[in-house]
């Protein structure tokens, strides 16, 4: 399952998963209907979820987690990193950087809640249909779904959307692969024909389209040229959203207002969320300079994503005076995966030795302890922080679906629980250096002149880490001195947000930090993020090139379970044989989100299980609170 899209994209905590703006999750398998297994297109509903019956019956009247009450107005000022030049959501990844935000305007056929696991209901589609093979899905629009300009959104606006996406985006053209075509069924109706039967999650992929006008990118600019959907554009586009693009000055900020007639202000879906007059967003490429201007007033809401800044950048008069509040929210929703990223296009990483050897070198309890102020634990998953992790050693059905790709991977993952090599002290940290020149000689390379060369060609081994942010240099240049004591030479390369973009494209780089968030119910991004097929797609999140016919064969087995049972065995037999293989050295990881924000803001009293923060989704501006602040000024 994907991340709830539409929520946690208008949240700060988007932030976090970022890159993710242009990353679609999958909402895995077991799908069930909302009222039962459609006996055939005819049976119509609300609603789709994984795992059995919705929360919310048919006609409900708001989530539980909102304030249908809640006031209406003011402005909430939200930090964004890096720079952007484009609004056009087809070309996110391939060209340009993507302008945050653009889902306040962009709407999908429907929208997932935040205190459900796997569930979605009905945005621009009134409802859906499938049939029992889940061979084909048929979306319903709702008749008054209406574009800012007036014009209705129809069912070739869904159909020139889907085409256009799978055609110029790598990550969605890999995400909807098995979906083979896109017709119109009725004046209103949408039925997508999928490649085969028996993919459950299908059929709630379609729904997380984005829906784009088709009439406004047939035409022409205020300068009467033909607008182009493969370029980027920085010209406000139409959106059919709760907001749209008021402001904006390129690479610095963007201002969004709330659209006094949105078709969909009444929507069940929507009560209670999009409470804030106006949404902007201020860019840094400095977490620096950010959090100074977080002291200053110059934003509302930061998320800290810092543990050092944590423990000692928020001792500041606002913070003891209570109009900066610090808060921790848990996080529930998501697992991940961040770490040292290696390149496996790259001869020097191909050797899984070599790949091993680099974690040996890593001291993450020293790490720890001097720079992240003993906050962090080491990630021992790519799905940690859910029941999705694997531990121990396999057994059961685990054991089960690993045993039918035994030949295609590492013996030891039946013999030994994987574990990260632990260092934090001299005797340790000497053990694991030895492990690791033992391995690098395994894998064909020896120390001369104190420099690891290959035994072959005398070629010395050089190593670049590739960064945008600042706060990456600092735990890099803590690790190069420990890969430096084994031979190995060490470049720290710092670039700016579009030179790292194009060099990621381009898959030009050596290491890289790189993180993949997990949801609950993972399903058909996995392809994306470690299949063979996205290897060489400029663009995907396969960013360490794996090709492996056995992470293949598992993940076809993630996408197609039955039931939830099967669904986390198939998941914990593919994170065992990823770490297996070694492609990442796993970095960190804490279970809440940080945030700081200034005492101006209110939120539910009841809050959503799965929503992080939800700010600001169903967060809104309080007035007597803001008075309050002044009057302590």
């Amino acid at each position: 399952m994907k991340l709830s899209r539409r929520s946690v994209l208008r949240s700060t905590a988007a932030v976090l998963a970022a890159p993710a703006l242009g990353t679609m999750g999958s909402l895995g398998s077991g799908l069930v209907a909302a009222t039962g297994a459609a006996a055939q297109d005819s049976e119509w509903k609300h609603g789709l979820s994984l795992f059995g019956d919705l929360k919310y019956a048919a006609g409900f009247k708001h989530y539980d987690y909102v304030n249908p009450a809640a006031p209406q107005g003011g402005t909430v000022r939200q930090i964004a990193f890096g720079t952007f030049d484009n609004f056009n959501q087809v070309v996110a990844g391939i060209k340009g950087s993507l302008a945050l935000g653009t889902n306040l305007f962009t709407e999908t056929l429907m929208t997932s809640a935040l205190d459900e696991v796997s569930t979605e209901y009905g945005l621009l589609a009134e409802s859906v249909s499938h049939p029992d093979d889940f061979s084909t899905v048929t979306y319903r629009l709702r008749a008054n779904a209406r574009w800012h300009d007036g014009q209705p959104v129809t069912a070739d606006d869904v159909i020139f959307s889907f085409n256009v996406f799978k055609t110029n985006s790598p990550q969605l053209g890999a995400y909807y692969r098995h979906v083979t075509k896109a017709e119109k069924a009725g004046e209103r109706d949408i039925k997508f024909t999928f490649d085969g039967p028996g993919n459950r999650e299908l059929p709630l992929i379609v729904g997380q389209l984005p829906v784009l006008p088709k009439h406004w990118w047939d035409g022409t600019d205020s300068s009467g040229r033909k607008r182009d959907v493969t370029a980027t554009t920085l010209e406000p586009p139409l959106g059919s959203g709760p907001y749209r693009l008021k402001d904006y000055a390129p690479g610095r900020s963007i201002l969004y207002e709330k659209v006094e007639n949105y078709w969909g202000k009444d929507l069940n879906v929507m009560v209670g969320t999009g409470n804030f007059q106006q949404i902007r967003y201020e860019y840094f490429r400095d977490s620096t300079v950010a959090l100074e201007a977080f002291k200053g007033d110059q934003v509302d809401w930061r998320t800290e994503n810092s543990a050092k800044n944590w423990a000692t950048g928020y001792d500041f008069p606002a913070v003891r005076e209570k109009k900066v509040i610090l808060e921790e929210f848990d996080i529930r929703n998501f697992g991940v995966m961040q770490a040292f990223v290696f390149n496996t296009r790259r001869d020097k990483f191909k050797d899984q030795r070599v790949r091993r050897g680099f974690n040996y070198v890593f001291d993450f309890e020293e790490m720890n302890r001097q720079i992240f102020f003993g906050q962090y634990k080491r990630i021992n998953s790519y799905f940690e922080g859910t029941e999705l992790a694997s531990s121990g050693l396999p057994e059961g059905r685990e054991l089960e679906i690993l045993e039918t790709v035994k030949d295609k991977v590492p013996a030891e993952l039946f013999t030994k629980p994987y574990t990260n090599p632990v260092g934090g002290n001299q005797q340790n940290n000497r053990n694991n250096l030895r492990q690791a020149l033992a391995l690098f000689r395994d894998a064909g390379y020896e120390i001369r002149n104190t420099r690891m060369v290959n035994a072959k060609t005398g070629e010395p081994f050089v190593v670049e880490f590739l960064a945008e942010d600042p706060a990456t240099e600092r735990f890099v240049l803590f690790y190069k001195p420990s890969l430096e004591r084994l031979g190995i030479t060490v470049n720290a390369r710092m670039v700016d947000a579009a030179q790292y973009e194009n060099r990621l494209r381009q898959w030009d780089f050596d290491i890289i930090v790189g993180s993949w968030g997990q949801s609950l119910s993972p399903g058909k991004e996995l392809m994306g993020y470690w299949g063979s097929a996205a290897a060489d797609q400029p663009g995907s999140r396969n960013l360490a090139g794996i090709k492996n016919p056995a992470i293949d064969a598992l993940i076809q087995r993630v996408i197609f379970t039955k039931d939830r049972d099967d669904l986390v065995a198939a998941t914990k037999a593919l994170d065992r044989v990823l770490l297996w293989n070694d492609y990442v050295v796993p970095q960190w990881t804490y279970g809440k989100v940080r945030s700081a924000r200034w005492d101006r803001f209110s939120h539910p009293a009841t809050m959503p299980k799965y929503g992080l923060s939800a700010f600001p989704t169903v967060w809104w501006w309080d007035a007597e609170k803001a008075a309050k602040a002044r009057s302590r000024t």
